[in-house]
């Protein structure tokens, strides 16, 4: 059974990477931070077995640290959040995937376990979810495409996590609730990781 991990991430470009934070730390550190946050995802996702796409916003880097032999590279396409999200699933699920798994690179708590625990669920679960601590989620699996899973939500605010479960209910769909984890958004979330805050400070 083929299985697919997508990683949406935004070209690291100073003043268009997590603009909440950069609103209080400035764009410099918050770039910082953003590339740390990317070298994270990467480090969690490279050693597991099922195959994975990294999708950019902007364009496409062939020769940075997502080793091509390891990552295949696309494009995000779509208007807003969950439009690309969709997109990314319908696109994925074309071929032979038959569970796939989407992040972001927003989540410093986020692990290999709990991915590889997200696609175990769903050899029961219709749907695996990580909830994030802000009412979004971290983390989406599903084992065939449900476009309505993207539509009619209130992206980035905190209705997304709410909305989604009721949008699988109303589908008949069972979802699994993998661990709440908390993304980094604003100045505040720094303080539960020492290692990033500090960066902060050492280059102030």
């Amino acid at each position: 059974m083929k299985e697919a991990l997508l990683i949406f991430a935004k070209n690291a470009e100073y003043g268009k990477v997590k603009t909440r934070l950069a609103a209080t730390i400035g764009n410099e550190h918050t770039l910082l931070i953003y590339r740390q946050l990317l070298a994270h995802t990467h480090s969690i996702t490279k050693e597991l077995e099922m195959d994975k796409i990294l999708f950019y916003s902007g364009w496409i880097n062939e020769k940075d640290e997502w080793e091509n032999q390891v990552y295949h590279k696309k494009l995000q396409q779509g208007y807003d959040l969950g439009d690309k999200m969709k997109n990314a699933f319908k696109d994925s699920f074309t071929g032979e995937y038959k569970k796939i798994v989407i992040i972001g690179t927003d989540c410093y708590e986020l692990d290999a376990p709990i991915i590889s625990e997200a696609f175990i669920q769903l050899n029961n679960a219709d749907v695996a979810i990580g909830p994030a601590a802000d009412g979004g989620y971290y983390l989406l699996g599903m084992k065939k495409f449900h476009p309505e899973i993207f539509d009619t939500i209130e992206w980035s605010t905190s209705k997304v996590l709410e909305q989604t479960n009721s949008v699988c209910e109303r589908l008949g769909l069972s979802f699994f609730l993998l661990p709440k984890l908390s993304d980094i958004d604003y100045e505040t979330d720094l303080k539960k990781y020492p290692d990033l805050f500090l960066m902060k400070n050492k280059e102030a």
